[in-house]
């Protein structure tokens, strides 16, 4: 793991493939309450393919390093932290790929500024006014208290219930990891100023902001790829196509059968096959 300073503070994050790779550089967007590792399958898999990529761990909830205390942490503050962190580290036509909450953050980056931004990649995230979607507007309303934010992690130390259909196990189709997922709670268990961040951003989240900010994807006017898994209790193939149309004729659909919200951990060889294409498709 290796650690970069920005304006915000320090992040960690990362790194995968070769030093001098051809093709554009990734950086990955995670969600709420994970971290890097989400994406680490997908960036194993690119890096066999020669493509170099960086997860950064964001001030979601799962971050191992706390950011400046008087670090503003909205949805578009992290945006430009995310823009921040590239320019720290000198990457240029990057490919952004989002998930779940990340892919709401992505929307919020190539809105704010996407000069450094060569396509775009989501998978199922956040959209409009799903932001979060039901039942997950509890979590939200819960941890913008840091008090309540460690009360409820707490409630997900048993492996049980981390897995239950109300934790992690209604995001997945395949069996999760449990050293990953108490990793995962970690941070917010045991870091004061963590869950300071996390409540922080969580009091920030609006969704007419999100749904202000879809009128403009169109202006994007760049590749995007949206890799949908069909199978998603929460962010629905009907949420994808909307996505696609709003983003106009230089986005398409990919549609993954029986894919779920964590299409990441799922389906790691088919979303580096669907970022692999992209990048090499200079649009």
């Amino acid at each position: 793991m290796a650690t970069v300073d920005t304006p915000f503070g320090q992040v960690n994050y990362r790194v995968a493939g070769p030093q001098d790779s051809a093709a554009p550089p990734v950086v990955f967007v995670h969600g709420l309450l994970v971290n890097h590792e989400l994406w680490t399958g997908v960036a194993d898999r690119l890096a066999a393919e020669g493509i170099r990529s960086y997860a950064p761990d964001l001030p979601l909830g799962s971050h191992p390093i706390a950011l400046s205390a008087d670090a503003d942490l909205s949805p578009r503050d992290i945006a430009r932290l995310i823009t921040d962190f590239m320019a720290a580290l000198d990457l240029t036509d990057v490919t952004l790929v989002g998930n779940d909450t990340g892919g709401a953050l992505c929307q919020f980056l190539v809105d704010t500024d996407h000069a450094r931004i060569g396509r775009l990649v989501l998978t199922n995230c956040d959209a409009f006014d799903k932001f979060p979607p039901a039942p997950f507007g509890l979590i939200v309303k819960t941890g913008r208290s840091p008090m309540r934010l460690r009360a409820m992690m707490a409630t997900m130390r048993p492996r049980m219930l981390r897995h239950s259909m109300l934790g992690f196990g209604g995001l997945v189709a395949k069996p999760l990891d449990p050293a990953l997922t108490r990793r995962w709670i970690t941070p917010s268990l045991s870091d004061a100023e963590v869950r300071r961040d996390t409540a922080k951003f969580l009091r920030k989240v609006k969704p007419a902001e999100l749904l202000d900010v879809s009128t403009r994807l169109g202006a994007f006017g760049k590749p995007v790829r949206l890799v949908w898994g069909t199978a998603d209790r929460f962010f629905k193939l009907a949420d994808g196509q909307r996505l696609r149309q709003a983003f106009g004729d230089n986005a398409e659909l990919v549609e993954v059968d029986d894919g779920r919200t964590f299409l990441p951990l799922d389906e790691p060889e088919r979303v580096a096959d669907e970022i692999r294409a992209l990048s090499y498709s200079r649009g």
